[in-house]
């Protein structure tokens, strides 16, 4: 007797997205790979989302349904939402659902984890303490008080979005987390500026980059090891934007988001925000701690064919992240009246950049309209948008949207080119509805 492996229908698209159209909805693309050939196939499409769909033939081959893409696991964990996405407990990672994204600034509770290591103790205040060393000066030490009280505070929304948000869509699919689209967050971030602590030790000439370390432990338990290691070049590190924080939305810092002082590095991948910080090494090279060469948070130099093997001297490190946005609003399957207007609304970002333009689709791209974009109270903080949109007729339809930065630079309808790690995914979001 042969043992049968049950698969979801995210597995199964992942795997093979045309077979599993033949498989689930007896789907066969026609010569522009939309469409359905098979009245069939449209009929079981309808049933799962259960309302016939209007702009069926364009929708491309192998794309499963937005109203079925997204799962949720039952996981809590202290000072989080019962609704977040867990992914894995060891280390503790975990996504929010983008309708849960909706606020201009994003509650602690709301905020995505990403862990490389233990989640750590609180560790007290009067023990905490900061050290900058290298190509410096003079080396520093500071504790709490004087990092509270020797610098001046800014207080900023930055956004922050792990490297591998939205790694779940690539095929094939790369180690990693399976981020959806909810591994960002935009909180109001108070703390000193980075750029001012490093002028007080004073740079030499030589320091070209910066390595972070912090107290988080080694998921092996070997103290001799660092769960990560990361920096940035010391022009981003200057930039009075990156900031070392020591209130997230007002309050201390939550303990799963980097209690008591954390980096945080805006625009660029979540992984350089070092958590639980506790030294700044400056350095005369690019800094090649834990989770700085090889694969990780790198990408190659030139474009590669999905699942081609690369040459770690092949890859680069990311720096600033690309245009992306979300839908926050409405939540996916929400009824909406058909034939009149609706608002969709959510946020977009865009790395080092800004975003200056916003589209929504009903008709699976075939035709957009504007959207309005919002300025940012701050560079580096997301943006808010937002459009009236009218589903012509009863039935199932699906809401993109794109956003375009300053230099031209928009999102693509497909998820962009392959990398070893699954990162810099920034395809349109898309949501489903059902006009009645």
């Amino acid at each position: 007797m042969t043992d049968k492996k049950e698969r979801g229908i995210r597995e199964l698209y992942e795997q093979d997205p045309e077979r599993a159209d033949a498989l689930v909805f007896g789907r066969v693309p026609d010569s522009n790979r939309r469409g359905f050939l098979k009245g069939a196939g449209l009929a079981a499409m309808g049933a799962a989302v259960g309302s016939s769909i209007p702009f069926s033939q364009n929708m491309p081959a192998g794309m499963i349904p937005a109203a079925l893409a997204d799962s949720v696991e039952d996981f809590r964990l202290e000072g989080k939402d019962g609704d977040m996405t867990v992914l894995n407990d060891r280390p503790v990672n975990m996504e929010t659902p983008a309708h849960m994204l909706d606020d201009d600034v994003t509650p602690a509770e709301r905020f995505f984890v990403r862990n490389n290591g233990t989640l750590p103790d609180k560790i007290a205040l009067s023990d905490w303490s900061l050290k900058i060393d290298g190509e410096v000066e003079n080396e520093l030490e500071l504790s709490y008080d004087d990092l509270v009280n020797d610098f001046e505070h800014v207080t900023l929304r930055l956004q922050l979005e792990c490297g591998g948000n939205g790694r779940s869509a690539f095929n094939p699919s790369p180690r990693g987390n399976q981020w959806s689209v909810g591994a960002i967050g935009n909180a109001e971030w108070t703390g000193v500026r980075l750029s001012d602590i490093l002028r007080r030790a004073g740079l030499k000439q030589s320091a070209v980059y910066t390595g972070h370390y912090s107290y988080d432990e080694h998921l092996s338990g070997n103290p001799e090891l660092d769960p990560i290691s990361r920096g940035g070049p010391i022009d981003k590190m200057m930039d009075p934007h990156t900031i070392v924080a020591f209130k997230m939305n007002g309050e201390d810092i939550p303990a799963a988001h980097g209690y008591p002082v954390r980096v945080v590095v805006p625009g660029w991948p979540g992984s350089a925000s070092q958590k639980w910080l506790t030294r700044i090494w400056v350095r005369d090279r690019e800094h090649d701690g834990s989770k700085m060469t090889g694969m990780s948070y790198r990408v190659p130099r030139t474009p590669v064919a999905p699942g081609d093997e690369v040459a770690d001297s092949d890859m680069m490190v990311i720096q600033s992240m690309p245009v992306k946005s979300i839908i926050s609003f409405p939540e996916t399957m929400t009824e909406v009246p058909a034939g009149r207007p609706f608002e969709v609304r959510g946020h977009a970002w865009a790395g080092d950049d800004w975003v200056t333009d916003m589209e929504v689709s009903i008709d699976y791209g075939a035709t957009w309209q504007r959207a309005e974009v919002m300025p940012a109270p701050n560079k580096y903080s997301w943006q808010r948008w937002r459009a009236d949109v009218k589903a012509p007729s009863v039935g199932y339809y699906e809401v993109w949207a794109r956003a375009t930065d300053q230099k031209g630079r928009m999102q693509p309808m497909v998820v962009p080119g392959w990398n070893p790690r699954g990162y810099l995914n920034n395809s349109c979001h898309r949501i489903g509805v059902v006009a009645v």
